[in-house]
């Protein structure tokens, strides 16, 4: 599933593809998404011009005069632009055509991302209102996840994953976080002292980082808005790395599950 960094990474690329442009039709040609596409769409964006371009979480925010647009990648969906004409293949189900010749595509071959409209008010959208801060801004550190933590016996990996405490934080980047932190994903986050929370959210503000300068990773799937891959895979430390030697200590690395995900980490370096 595309995370933060693969959804920041579309955001940019269509960003100045799109941005200004009008749009002249959305083409649907399956409304059967994770939710079902408005029949109106089409009406709604004809003749708007694109104000904005932004972020929420793994939404993108595409904002036009009436309202806003949110699209969400799911498991398996990509944005890409491409001219006009280009010819539709099996998996691509929303255009958005633009007057300047050019076209934003939704490709999304298992069906679980979404379109949807959002209104003049998007962040009080159902989807959006109850997310938690952004792990980039000011407003996540060290204290805010200490605070967070207290009386709570959950695994510090499904905490840190949890939208509603702070968005974007994915599986991936979750295990790669905690390595760099030296935190044992099974670890009680109401157990862990304010030290460690400080350098965990630092960890979490450098892996996303680093995974957004790479263009994301791409472990399956995954493309840009200009159609290429991340490379973030390629500094990956534990994740995917099951039995091979940790680049710290030389000892194996490990997998368990933890809320129903695979869970790679060094039991030496991480306590």
């Amino acid at each position: 599933m595309p995370e933060l960094p693969e959804v920041e990474t579309t955001c940019r690329g269509i960003k100045a593809h799109i941005l200004t442009e009008t749009i002249s039709r959305v083409i649907v040609r399956n409304r059967q998404l994770r939710w079902p596409v408005s029949a109106s769409l089409n009406k709604k964006l004809q003749g708007e011009t694109i104000r904005k371009v932004d972020r929420r979480g793994k939404y993108i925010l595409l904002q036009v005069a009436p309202g806003t647009i949110l699209i969400h990648l799911g498991m398996s969906g990509s944005l890409s632009i491409v001219d006009a004409n280009t010819a539709a293949e099996k998996h691509d189900h929303v255009d958005f055509v633009l007057t300047n010749g050019k076209c934003l595509r939704l490709r999304d071959p298992r069906r679980f991302g979404a379109v949807l409209w959002a209104g003049k008010n998007p962040q009080q959208h159902k989807l959006l209102k109850t997310l938690g801060p952004e792990p980039l801004s000011e407003g996540f550190n060290g204290h805010y996840l200490y605070t967070q933590s207290r009386q709570r016996s959950r695994a510090v990996k499904t905490f840190i994953m949890d939208s509603h405490l702070v968005v974007g934080i994915g599986n991936i980047y979750a295990s790669e976080s905690l390595f760099r932190s030296g935190i044992h994903p099974r670890r009680p986050a109401g157990k862990i002292a304010l030290s460690r929370y400080e350098k965990l959210a630092a960890s979490i503000k450098q892996v996303l980082s680093d995974a957004i300068r790479s263009g994301g990773t791409t472990l399956r799937d995954f493309v840009n808005g200009e159609g290429k891959p991340g490379y973030f895979a390629q500094q990956l430390q534990v994740y995917g790395r099951v039995g091979k030697p940790c680049y710290l200590c030389n000892k194996p690395i490990r997998q368990i599950r933890l809320g129903q995900r695979s869970t790679f980490y060094c039991p030496y370096c991480q306590h």
